[in-house]
């Protein structure tokens, strides 16, 4: 019962805090008004800018910024115990991450829709807009660089998962169409959608489907990698409307609906314990089997910086601000829905989060597959966590959660096949949102860091998402080891190179994200003793997370002669101070002092467009 406490008291938790922090925030600190002119009415150029029905925008919002992140950072960090994991989720969720990703998207409401990125020039000093953008392209970079491969891993581990993830895509452009054409409402097409991937799953391992999903699980990680980022680079130059709003809302569908069934599988397994292990066997009772604190698991690094780093999304992720400064804001059809979309999204996040937690601690318990048969109790757990290195691979990150969130869904009656294909899908699904929508980022940052260096060449749409998806797609072939070793069957996972700066790299673009916000709010006047903590807290903590990974240990950069991670490494850190020492600088004269003002927008019409509704 314990178990079954902690998700229903989280999830009441995570409705105060809406309802309460999230309101005083809405309407005492950033005042949104319902009549306010926002981008996407007054500058609606029907491609980036395009008013759209909040629950839309909620589900591209959620869907983008949840990815995997808060599947595979909860998944390894409960090795050191389920207590810490669990309170920077919630705390972090609801003080930290939320206002950081509420913030950000407000601000960039207020600047015509501009990335935090180009903001910073005007709310620190010009030379920091240039500084700001070139981490966001290094972050932008990385993951398009490895996602591509994350989502292959995901296929090989769960090839059942392949199909339903291909055909949203094609039916979620015809949705779009009708959607913008004919003005039908979303609701209805996508739920057949739903149906039609739920279909798929199910029938993923058996004749057609089965034998198309195993020849599509030959596929090697650089031939998935080249078709996802060609994928992503049309998706990311369409309009909106087209692709990413719908496909965004039926995967928010799936998403949800899947949280709904772990949760009830949950509340079985609670009262009546999970699925027998075999027929005959008794029920298994849910418990928690992993220790509330775990402060030296073998062969992992200490707990303080990296439990912070390694959670990110579900707590504070930096990427957030992009999302929501990048698309989020243009899309936005009514101030007042960005609480709904801002904050509620990443309490949403922050619940998931709180879930994949409780898989892997208590979960996985209900019985795991080994060579020596089906593992339960203590045993499932020190299967998947005795060691860093037998926990932190992709793989096992992944597995623990579609194991142990399978076991809620086994415990009332799914069948264990269906169960841990549906659980395939569901992170499949989050990744394959997360790259696309990063690549219509990355095309952003890049025309935006083009125009600041004038680099005329990239500043145009085309220009811009070809050079991020070359560049993404040349890491990702470069080779792990020696080049002679290079084919195309081993290449794909050259952003594993990169892949370890991206923790605090992600956690510092949070950190710069609140100081941006912190300069707006602090130039008006306005209240920032809320966002003090969390500004500062972000901006040390990657940097010395960062600092140890460099310097620090028999696992350090230098001490493994990993020179590219550690120029990189250095870089990012100087980045930062500088950034720091640029803030230090204007804050003293900054109070009350507005910035250089953008061209206001004009006054928002009373939007009644079809699909849209009137603030």
């Amino acid at each position: 019962m314990e178990t079954l406490a902690i998700a229903l008291g989280s999830l009441v938790l995570y409705i105060i805090a809406y309802n309460t922090y999230g309101r005083w925030l809405a309407r005492k600190i950033f005042k949104l008004d319902p009549n306010a002119a926002v981008p996407s009415v007054a500058l609606n150029d029907n491609r980036d800018y395009v008013p759209t029905k909040k629950s839309i925008i909620f589900g591209h919002h959620f869907t983008s910024i949840a990815g995997t992140g808060p599947i595979v950072g909860p998944a390894l960090a409960v090795i050191w115990g389920w207590v810490p994991a669990l309170l920077w989720v919630l705390l972090g969720s609801i003080f930290i991450g939320a206002v950081h990703d509420f913030g950000a998207l407000v601000v960039s409401m207020r600047n015509r829709g501009q990335t935090v990125g180009d903001i910073a020039g005007r709310m620190l000093a010009p030379r920091t807009r240039v500084l700001f953008l070139s981490i966001l392209f290094l972050a932008l970079t990385i993951v398009l660089a490895i996602f591509g491969l994350v989502i292959a891993a995901v296929f090989k581990q769960y090839p059942s998962a392949i199909i339903p993830c291909l055909v949203q895509i094609p039916l979620a452009a015809v949705i779009g169409v009708m959607l913008h054409r004919k003005g039908v409402n979303l609701l209805i097409p996508s739920l057949l959608v739903l149906i039609v991937m739920y279909l798929s799953v199910y029938f993923g391992d058996v004749g057609v489907l089965g034998a198309i999903n195993a020849s599509l699980a030959e596929w090697s990680i650089m031939t998935w990698v080249v078709f996802l980022l060609v994928y992503s680079y049309i998706a990311s130059v369409l309009p909106v409307w087209t692709l990413l709003q719908p496909r965004d809302y039926i995967n928010s569908l799936q998403l949800l609906s899947v949280l709904g069934l772990v949760v009830i599988g949950l509340v079985v397994a609670g009262f009546i314990g999970g699925a027998p292990i075999s027929e005959g066997a008794a029920r298994p009772a849910l418990e928690i089997v992993a220790d509330p604190v775990r402060l030296n698991p073998e062969g992992a690094p200490w707990i303080f910086p990296f439990l912070f780093v390694t959670i990110a999304c579900g707590a504070i992720s930096g990427f957030h601000c992009l999302v929501s400064s990048g698309t989020s804001s243009k899309q936005i059809e009514c101030e007042t829905d960005a609480q709904f979309v801002g904050y509620g999204s990443m309490l949403t996040e922050g619940f998931l989060a709180t879930l994949v937690i409780l898989a892997c601690v208590a979960g996985i318990g209900l019985g795991v597959a080994s060579d020596a048969g089906i593992l339960t109790g203590e045993a499932a757990y020190q299967a998947r966590y005795a060691t860093w290195n037998s926990a932190s691979g992709l793989a096992a990150k992944v597995g623990a959660f579609v194991e142990g969130s399978a076991n809620f869904l086994k415990a009332m009656g799914v069948s264990p096949a269906f169960a841990v294909a549906l659980m395939g899908v569901f992170v499949a699904s989050f990744a394959a949102t997360t790259l696309d929508t990063a690549c219509r980022l990355q095309r952003y940052v890049t025309q935006e860091l083009a125009a600041s260096i004038n680099l005329k060449a990239l500043t145009g749409k085309h220009q811009a998402t070809i050079f991020a998806v070359l560049l993404a797609g040349i890491i990702a072939g470069m080779p792990v080891g020696p080049w002679s070793e290079w084919s195309w069957g081993t290449a794909g996972k050259g952003g594993l190179l990169l892949w370890p700066l991206f923790g605090a790299t992600n956690q510092l673009l949070g950190g710069l994200a609140f100081l941006v916000i912190s300069f707006w709010m602090w130039r008006r006047k306005l209240p920032v003793w809320f966002i003090v903590f969390p500004m500062i807290f972000m901006l040390l903590l990657p940097g010395i997370a960062m600092t140890m990974n460099i310097f620090v240990g028999e696992s350090s950069y230098i001490a493994k002669g990993q020179w590219m991670l550690m120029i990189f490494g250095l870089a990012t850190i100087a980045l930062e101070i500088w950034m720091i020492v640029e803030a230090l600088i204007a804050w003293p004269k900054a109070k009350g002092i507005i910035e250089e003002q953008l061209e206001p927008l004009p006054a928002a019409p009373n939007y009644t467009a079809e699909g849209g509704r009137s603030c």
